[in-house]
């Protein structure tokens, strides 16, 4: 039998099954009763106190949040009070700076006004260089402007050709230096030179036939074989590419194609006069002197040369043509107004003689004197 000792007469008293359980229970109902509400405040010290480590962390973060946000808003502040500052100070100097000219204005209209004609025509003089000078320069940046956009285009040409045609060695013209902007020199897969061909680029708003003329001339200078112009316009009747006066004429997408055209063309001529032979050494050094392309542009440059002069001359033909013709009017008309005074003088003075006219001569003169003019021409 289980016993406990009451508390108020301090004796042992025995304890059934029963009530011991039902003693026990309480005891644990008790017990777990204590532990529960201890551990729900334990637990509600620790969130409690977890609570005001984040709100401390909160406030901390916003503190620093709150205080870098001032940091910035007193450099925007300050970056905003400078560029109002900058902006007051541009505006001073604008306004100072029209002050300045309106009283040189006045000044220079006063000093113009007490000033002869000729200082006034001498400061117009110096404002007209002036602005001459100004248009000069904004030429020139354009000019540049133009030039480097030319160099990038040439750059990017030579690197397609290399690329294309990995056998040959390509030699860019420098600046300045006449004689197109690329020198290309064909080489078979086992190095030997087949000739060269001279490449120039124009990358403008406008053609001008000038180039060709000019790209033939350093065609000759430097012995290439052929020329070829690219140019981002090319004439009206030209899409894509084609041969005029002697010089091929490519748009930029079509150079590397037509390269590889003439290129086959000249490497097939290089094979032919490679392979011709010749047991003597003079003829075959005069037939290698004929066949060789400084002769063809000699003979080529020869006959621009005879075509401007004939165009030269017809344009002086005509210009004595017309001269002739003006001036024979001329004397018609005053030969015509001279018989008619005449005959007016005669119809009041009956004695008058008749003059001898020598018009039939005259006629004959000048009718031989165009003879000979056209026997020149």
């Amino acid at each position: 039998m289980n016993t406990v000792i009451c508390p108020h007469c301090k004796k042992q008293v025995e304890l059934s099954e029963a009530i011991l359980h039902e003693f026990q229970d309480k005891i644990r109902l008790e017990v777990k009763k204590n532990l529960s509400v201890e551990f729900e405040k334990k637990q509600a010290e620790e969130t409690e106190l977890n609570n005001k480590k984040i709100r401390q962390q909160f406030e901390e973060e916003n503190k620093n949040k709150k205080l870098e946000l001032k940091e910035t808003k007193e450099q925007n502040k300050k970056l905003i009070e400078q560029i109002e500052a900058m902006n007051q100070t541009l505006k001073d100097l604008n306004e100072n700076q029209r002050k300045r000219e309106y009283e040189l204005r006045e000044n220079l209209e006063k000093e113009l006004s007490d000033k002869t004609r000729l200082e006034k025509l001498e400061y117009e003089k110096k404002i007209n260089d002036m602005q001459k000078a100004l248009e000069e320069a904004q030429r020139k940046g354009k000019q540049g402007s133009q030039q480097l956009q030319g160099d990038v285009l040439e750059l990017d040409l030579e690197q397609r050709l290399r690329e294309a045609f990995p056998y040959d060695e390509f030699r860019p013209v420098p600046t300045g230096v006449k004689g197109g902007d690329i020198i290309q020199e064909m080489r078979n897969k086992f190095g030997d030179s087949a000739g060269f061909i001279l490449w120039e680029t124009k990358r403008t708003k406008t053609w001008d036939k000038k180039w060709l003329t000019k790209l033939k001339d350093d065609m000759r200078n430097v012995k290439a074989n052929d020329c070829i112009l690219v140019s981002d316009v090319l004439p009206n009747n030209i899409k894509h590419y084609d041969r005029v006066e002697n010089v091929w004429v490519a748009s930029y997408e079509f150079a590397i194609k037509l390269a590889a055209v003439v290129r086959h063309g000249l490497l097939n001529v290089a094979i032919v006069r490679s392979s011709a032979s010749r047991d003597d050494s003079e003829l075959r050094e005069l037939y290698n002197v004929i066949t060789s392309d400084s002769f063809r542009q000699m003979f080529e440059s020869r006959d621009e040369t005879i075509n401007a002069l004939r165009t030269e001359l017809d344009a002086d033909k005509r210009g004595a043509e017309k001269r002739w013709k003006r001036q024979g009017a001329y004397i018609d008309k005053l030969d015509r107004n001279n018989s008619q005074l005449y005959g007016e003088l005669q119809a009041h003075i009956p004695s008058l003689k008749p003059l001898q006219s020598d018009n039939i001569e005259l006629s004959s003169g000048v009718a031989a004197d165009d003879d000979d003019q056209e026997s020149l021409f």
